[in-house]
């Protein structure tokens, strides 16, 4: 199993053994699942005979010929983006629409990997250069092309909303993270003030982005920024926050460490 899959922060550029924590450890433990799991798993919910509600169904999705894959990203129209594994270690992008699968690849890219697609259909996310340098890309009407943040060594965008205004997080010539805004074909960073490292990663129609940041004792929290704002997000109790997505509504979804460092999910309503 190639292990970049989820290099949301490289082996190489560790900002600390916590860091490296929450999303590699979620999202290798569901390609381990994927990777490993001998049987089909279609499965419905059971539904009680007092019980309205539709059972809720579980489809997989296996990319034919692929060693295992992984679902990311969903539209309102139901198109859905991941990436999958070939029998040669390689990563590429998918996209299932319709019940037909689509390679993604970037041109001359060693991996690619969609993080996210739009409600028109259009698609970010990370490719890898035949060097391992991280860039980010646009998928636009069957078009590639490539995001990169001035100077930065490592750019991948992690979200787009329907205005096509995407979010995401770069690397530093001094090994920082930083928070990016693209919109309208302009770069804007995003630094919490006081942070020493910032990720952007979702952003909704409105414009109010999520993501996560590091103050200067090493701590992890969750952060939303709406009309010029920064509003810090924790969890009561928690160790460490990350704010994952947002919704039209401005609800929020994340993750979070207890004091026993396990590993919860949360939603932020209201």
């Amino acid at each position: 199993m190639n292990m970049q899959l989820f290099r949301v922060i490289r082996p190489s550029n560790v900002r600390s053994a916590t860091r490296t924590k929450c999303k590699t450890l979620m999202l290798l433990t569901t390609m381990t699942v994927l990777a490993t799991l001998p049987i089909s798993v279609g499965l419905s919910a059971q539904q009680s005979p007092g019980d309205l509600r539709p059972a809720e169904q579980f489809t997989q999705i296996d990319v034919p010929g692929a060693s295992f894959a992984v679902a990311l990203s969903i539209n309102p129209r139901g198109d859905i983006v991941g990436a999958y594994g070939d029998s040669n270690g390689n990563l590429h992008g998918f996209l299932l629409s319709n019940g037909t699968f689509t390679t993604i690849d970037v041109p001359a890219a060693t991996d690619t990997i969609p993080l996210s697609i739009n409600p028109q259909g259009h698609i970010v996310g990370e490719y890898l250069d035949s060097s391992g340098n991280a860039h980010g890309f646009l998928l636009s009407n069957g078009t590639f092309t490539t995001i990169d943040v001035p100077a930065a060594t490592d750019t991948i965008p992690f979200g787009i909303n329907p205005q096509g205004e995407i979010v995401g997080e770069y690397l530093d010539s001094s090994g920082n993270f930083h928070g990016f805004l693209l919109s309208n074909g302009t770069f804007t960073t995003i630094d919490v003030p006081g942070a020493t490292q910032t990720q952007a990663f979702n952003i909704n129609p409105r414009g109010d982005i999520v993501g996560d940041y590091d103050d200067s004792s090493g701590n992890t929290h969750g952060f939303l920024l709406s009309k010029g704002k920064f509003t810090t997000i924790d969890v009561p109790g928690a160790v460490l926050t990350e704010a994952n997505g947002i919704n039209p509504r401005g609800d929020i979804v994340g993750d979070y460490v207890d004091s026993s460092g396990n590993l919860h999910g949360y939603l932020l309503s209201k």
